[in-house]
């Protein structure tokens, strides 16, 4: 059954705040293999600019994926979560996230199409911080796959 249109446009409330942790992002730059200096070492990002180390540009979509939770579970929107299959990722940044940063996500429906009998939704999380200032947006497209599609 396809996803209600009407649903296009909501937003869900702010996530509580997410404390970025120098040790999350050094673990997270270590999981992708990437060890740029600004990541690990915070003499490195100030020397950049920055105040203190910086996160890896992906860092932000667990963050931003957890919100969409939000979307998923919400009841009267139908999804079929066992059905999902995540579809793209991007981001649009204001600002690097930074250790220290207390990060709130509020998640909107951007679209909800149809095709093939799949159901496309777009979710925008927009990540702010705790003087509510914007770092990035996050954009999410989940396509939950019609039923007698496997894999």
């Amino acid at each position: 059954m396809a996803l209600d249109q009407s649903f296009v446009g909501r937003s869900y409330p702010a996530t509580a705040p997410y404390e970025v942790g120098r040790e999350k992002i050094r673990e997270f730059a270590e999981a992708i293999g990437d060890l740029a200096p600004a990541y690990t070492d915070a003499e490195a990002a100030r020397a950049l600019g920055h105040p203190d180390v910086i996160a890896p540009p992906t860092f932000v979509f667990s963050i931003t994926f957890r919100a969409a939770g939000q979307v998923v579970e919400d009841p009267q929107l139908g999804l079929d979560y066992s059905r999902v299959v995540h579809g793209d990722q991007k981001f649009a940044y204001t600002r690097p996230v930074r250790a220290g940063d207390r990060l709130t996500v509020t998640s909107t429906i951007e679209a909800i199409k149809s095709m093939a009998g799949n159901d496309i939704l777009d979710i925008r999380g927009e990540v702010h911080d705790a003087a509510g200032e914007h770092v990035v947006t996050a954009f999410t497209k989940l396509v939950a796959r019609a039923a007698g599609q496997e894999g």
